[in-house]
């Protein structure tokens, strides 16, 4: 059986992650070849946004004390981590497809392969309104986000991109495209 594919999603905040993935998943996840697992964030559960595991700081730090994640790292204030079930999906022959920070490509993509990169993006003006939309930053921190600039990609991931400046509808079928362009 061949190894599954990681997917590591990156992209600005406002430029729609969130929403592409979970339509994929909706779309993906019913064939048993995607997985999309959540993440566990230090942010409570009722802040909105994405599906995740909400970890006080000191649950986080015992968990990733005791291995058991995959990945971690920090932004905007907050602890992410990936679950630690990764390395075994992927052996079983099934791709996952995760949220990340550009800051972990690089260590990533030295210990697992095959992994591809999918840059989700959107105008400035598409993400401010959307940042405004969810409301889970304050003004000045969603002015941040927005001119906050991604890392350049580590050499030797394979990069797609995904612009999702229209409707839901159409920036989930370009992300699941993204997803599947190697299945034929």
């Amino acid at each position: 059986m061949a190894r599954g594919t990681l997917f590591l999603v990156v992209g600005p905040s406002g430029a729609g992650k969130d929403t592409l993935i979970a339509g994929a998943r909706a779309a993906l996840e019913p064939d048993g070849r995607h997985v999309f697992p959540r993440r566990a964030i230090t942010r409570p559960a009722a802040a909105g946004g994405e599906d995740h595991e909400a970890l006080s700081p000191e649950a986080f730090a015992r968990r990733g004390a005791e291995g058991g994640f995959f990945a971690t790292w920090h932004a905007h204030g907050l602890d992410y981590g990936l679950p630690g079930c990764i390395e075994t999906t992927l052996e079983s022959g099934r791709h996952v497809v995760v949220n990340v920070s550009r800051s972990i490509l690089a260590e990533v993509v030295e210990r697992v392969s095959p992994t591809v990169a999918i840059e989700v993006t959107a105008p400035p003006e598409v993400r401010a309104r959307r940042l405004a939309d969810r409301a889970r930053e304050d003004e000045a921190d969603a002015a941040r986000r927005l001119v906050r600039e991604g890392a350049p990609f580590p050499d030797g991931i394979p990069v797609r991109r995904v612009v999702n400046d229209g409707t839901p509808e159409d920036g989930i079928a370009r992300f699941v495209d993204a997803l599947t362009e190697t299945d034929a």
